[in-house]
């Protein structure tokens, strides 16, 4: 993920090593909040992410960030860790995958940077939201987002409630999720060297979070 994170990741990996787990996949977790953003015209602008990170990997992230108070961190304690997490979004295609148009045509759509990003520190866990402009307001019935790490590293789990919400849709909009099936088991079976040799680069396809709007007349 994010350049500050990867390096965190790597280190984690290598204490999963250390521990003599080394043959587990994912090594990071991340409960997932979704807002689909819709103009007054029907267009979707955009998504708005909130991420959470597990408590482990929340702790290492924030060693060497100072705050006022033992263990509390504000936001602007967090900014710059905020900053150099989506600064590097970017080569990681964010993890978000879009589609639009029915299936059989669809097209791939690109975003923009990343804004309205901030990180918030709360029950142990790092939370980090941003919202993923399109590069031009997309008009179609038919939108699927896919949320995923192709190579399985971080596990993305969305939110038990209320996961994705349409913020501003037309009426007739109607949303569907269908989330993965656990693939834990499976990929502690396949030894880091898998991983990293390319033949799994895609891996985590298997398990992506798949969300679609059908706003059809």
């Amino acid at each position: 993920m994010m350049r500050r994170l990867i390096q965190s990741l790597c280190v984690a990996a290598m204490l999963a090593v250390t521990a003599g787990a080394a043959q587990a996949h994912p090594h990071v977790w991340i409960v997932a909040k979704s807002e689909l953003i819709y103009a007054p015209d029907g267009t979707i602008t955009g998504i708005r992410h909130a991420w959470t990170f597990d408590d482990m990997f929340s702790t290492y992230a924030l060693q060497g960030i100072e705050s006022k108070t033992k263990g509390v961190y504000t936001r602007d304690e967090l900014k710059p860790l905020a900053q150099t997490n989506v600064e590097s979004l970017k080569e990681y295609a964010f993890f978000t995958f879009a589609k639009v148009g029915a299936a059989g045509s669809q097209k791939k759509e690109k975003f923009n940077d990343p804004i309205d990003y901030y990180l918030e520190y709360k029950d142990a866990a790092l939370t980090l939201h941003f919202t993923l402009p399109f590069k031009a307001p997309v008009k179609t019935p038919a939108l699927a987002l896919e949320v995923f790490d192709p190579s399985y590293f971080i596990d993305f789990q969305l939110n038990e409630k209320d996961p994705v919400t349409l913020v501003g849709a037309p009426a007739n909009c109607k949303l569907a999720v269908q989330r993965p099936n656990d693939g834990s088991a499976q990929a502690q079976k396949l030894n880091e060297d898998t991983f990293l040799n390319g033949d799994n680069s895609n891996y985590g396809a298997m398990f992506a979070n798949k969300i679609t709007v059908d706003c059809a007349p």
